[in-house]
């Protein structure tokens, strides 16, 4: 279906359309509320029948201004719906992504909605994260609820499936998937993926940066390692593969040498073997790309049991709370990091404060900080463009992606700058040197189990120094 700059209002089609598909309609919406979410090919099928290759209808300025002030007037919310793994071994992580998007549309509506309306979240729980249940939780979102955006965290494992019916539909959809393909996907039709923004860098950049991280270290003098040997254990993933093959491509030029990796089928607690083999090559760095972090807290204990001298890092699980609270004392001295990581300053912590005070002084807010931010930004560029725009309203979704694109957003994990090509944000500093256009990616230390763990790289982020583990003889 074509997407090209036209107005195609979802719900607009003549009285004969509407009189001859009020029967198809009222049984599909039927299925779904029997159901659950309907499948792709039930709800494009749907869409096409409803007249979405219909004709155009321009908005000239004046009349954006006054879509604005009919918004105004129309008390209608506006629904804003979410994917999150809310069972399943990411759960920890959807949870967090729930409560941040939760958290910023009440602060949106306590401060007077999108224009006046108020915002209406919509939530599908995506357990495994697997493109069946993505695509069905899309699909869900924007027939059921007729959502006018989908902003949520992660979904790891649907390849950017999901992104078909939401292209369809045109309205935006903002996460932090993390994954390079997002740039591939875009880049190969930036029309009909205009919708599409990834609102934190691409997995690649976690391997290129943790060698460069660990460079810095040593040159530093901070880590007097003894030999150049790292050993990578590889999440099964390709999200984890990706990473592991990005520290292997780096390593060298570093001056290091990946000397060991191995791919562990995930999720699991098991690491017994795995470290058995490492404990033998006693590397001066070990890293673990696997990221759920029960899991691997349950690697850190194990390797906790008969440790050699090395840093030891685990790729963002590690950030959160869980991990702690299961690793207790072994957690100790454990590097992480995040492209994406709530930040210890004081603009993000009036985020941290409003999140204490709505969940709870015990509650993390790491993982909602990543989908705070989004959610924030899309209401102002909406609030710029005069507007939200429903399913099949491509005009109005294109100033609001627009507006997305030009103006910068400053959240709680750093800015929001999005690449004109790829519509993904990028790291500082190993991709920009600018820290006000990128999201840094921070290497941090558990330092007390009972705190979050300590930026101690990149500055000017840094709150603390690298420690030596307490386990190095």
């Amino acid at each position: 279906m074509s997407n090209k700059g036209e107005q195609k209002n979802w719900k607009a089609h003549n009285t004969a359309e509407l009189t001859a598909n009020e029967e198809g309609k009222a049984r599909l919406k039927e299925t779904a509320a029997t159901n659950g979410p309907v499948d792709d090919g039930t709800r494009r099928n749907f869409m096409k029948t409803l007249g979405l290759g219909g004709g155009a209808l321009g908005l000239s300025t004046l009349g954006m201004l006054n879509q604005g002030a009919h918004a105004a007037v129309n008390k209608k919310p506006i629904p804003i719906g979410s994917m999150y793994p809310l069972t399943g071994p990411a759960a920890s992580d959807g949870q967090g992504y729930k409560r941040g998007v939760e958290l910023a549309i009440e602060e949106i509506n306590d401060h007077g909605g999108i224009l006046g309306r108020r915002l209406e979240p919509h939530a599908v729980d995506t357990k495994n994260m697997s493109a069946t249940e993505v695509v069905a939780a899309a699909n869900y979102l924007i027939d059921r609820h007729e959502c006018h955006a989908i902003i949520n965290g992660y979904n790891i494992g649907p390849n950017d499936a999901e992104y078909e019916p939401i292209a369809d539909a045109g309205i935006i959809y903002m996460h932090v998937n993390t994954s390079i393909q997002h740039h591939n996907t875009v880049k190969s039709n930036p029309d009909r993926y205009f919708n599409c923004f990834m609102a934190d860098p691409a997995e690649y950049w976690y391997g290129a940066g943790y060698i460069q991280m660990l460079a810095d270290l040593r040159d530093a003098g901070v880590w007097k390692p003894d030999n150049n040997k790292i050993a990578i254990i590889v999440g099964s993933i390709p999200y984890s593969i990706v990473i592991a093959n990005a520290m292997k491509d780096a390593a060298p030029e570093k001056g290091f040498e990946v000397v060991f990796d191995e791919v562990v089928q995930t999720p699991t607690t098991e690491w017994g073997p795995v470290l058995s083999k490492i404990r033998k090559i006693n590397p001066a760095a070990i890293a673990n790309t696997h990221f759920f972090a029960g899991d691997i807290a349950q690697c850190q204990l194990q390797f906790a049991e008969n440790p050699t001298n090395s840093l030891f890092y685990y790729q963002y699980g590690a950030l959160q709370k869980a991990f702690r609270d299961i690793a207790g004392d072994a957690s100790v001295g454990v590097l992480t990091g995040t492209v994406d990581g709530l930040l210890s300053d004081e603009y993000a912590q009036s985020y941290v404060d409003s999140h204490a005070t709505k969940y709870g002084a015990e509650s993390d807010p790491q993982p909602g900080a990543l989908s705070y931010g989004p959610m924030m930004h899309y209401a102002l560029a909406a609030a710029m463009a005069g507007g939200t725009g429903e399913p099949g309203n491509y005009e109005q979704n294109r100033k609001i992606a627009w507006a997305l694109k030009r103006f910068t957003f400053r959240g709680p994990t750093g800015s929001y700058w999005y690449h004109p090509e790829f519509q993904a944000t990028l790291p500082y500093p190993t991709y920009t040197r600018d820290p006000s256009l990128g999201h840094p990616h921070m290497l941090q230390q558990i330092q007390d189990k009972n705190q979050p763990p300590v930026v101690v790289y990149p500055d000017p982020y840094t709150v603390g120094k690298f420690q030596l583990p307490p386990w190095f003889k």
